[in-house]
């Protein structure tokens, strides 16, 4: 599924995607507003979850929590519809992936409780603002992630490995993107690692787990960040009975600004 850029606001591009005129990877539209991962579990589960992301903030930062039953994320997005608002969906059903949809409207529940937790594309356009180059955005396509041995802190029913979004990086713009994305903690932060994939687990950077394939070339370093698609390698880990998440890449914006969430 390509990327492209839409000079939109966010609500204008939450409204294209309710009504069926664009679905695509979020990377670079809307730029300057932050974008959030999505996790729905049944209440039973909430808490568990809710604790999940408090002892992993670097994979799973909160933005906010829909309570359940609820619809629309009130902070973070007023007017907005969590069930169809998202270009995409996948409904985890005992640790399997069981459909891919454009609408949760179907299959929602009244014990349904919604997470929304903040996601790396948001501080891209501060790494474009600093000069460095994003290869997903150059080849129109998603970032890649990969499933890392990183284990993340259990809690309850949650456990299982932290997956990472890698950017290939120029050797000598490494530093400076470190320093950039550490102003942002509530979008995943600084990188995880940096350099040898196979430090982290990766045997092949040439085949992500989520995502698409980026080149890496000859002069650059691929970075590794935390990355909010973790709840659906969990899922695979400890197979809950119920996780709906957004595709990889597809993601829920919101109206809130980078710079509202930015340190320093």
């Amino acid at each position: 599924m390509s990327t492209e850029t839409l000079s939109k606001t966010a609500r204008e591009v939450r409204e294209l995607i309710r009504s069926g005129r664009w679905r695509g990877v979020t990377s670079g539209v809307a730029p300057g507003n932050v974008q959030a991962n999505l996790a729905i579990l049944p209440q039973d589960l909430a808490f568990d979850f809710l604790l999940f992301c408090q002892r992993n903030p670097k994979p799973c930062p909160l933005l906010e929590v829909i309570e359940a039953g609820q619809t629309e994320p009130k902070m973070t997005a007023p007017g907005a519809d969590i069930r169809t608002d998202v270009p995409g969906y996948r409904i985890y059903e005992n640790g399997e992936l069981a459909a891919e949809v454009d609408s949760l409207v179907p299959y929602w529940r009244d014990d349904l409780v919604s997470f929304l937790l903040g996601c790396s594309f948001s501080f891209e356009a501060a790494l474009v603002d600093a000069g460095i180059p994003l290869r997903n955005q150059e080849m129109g396509c998603n970032v890649s992630m990969y499933i890392t041995n990183i284990a993340t802190t259990p809690a309850g029913a949650f456990s299982g490995p932290m997956v990472v979004s890698m950017r290939p990086i120029k050797q000598a713009q490494v530093v400076r993107a470190v320093q950039v994305t550490s102003r942002f903690p509530a979008t995943h932060g600084a990188p995880v690692h940096i350099g040898d994939p196979a430090a982290i687990g990766i045997r092949d950077l040439g085949r992500p787990d989520f995502g698409d394939r980026v080149d890496v070339l000859p002069g650059e370093v691929p970075v590794f960040w935390a990355c909010g698609v973790t709840p659906q390698a969990v899922a695979l880990s400890c197979k809950p009975p119920l996780l709906i998440a957004h595709g990889p890449g597809l993601m829920f914006i919101t109206d809130q600004r980078d710079s509202d969430y930015a340190i320093l």
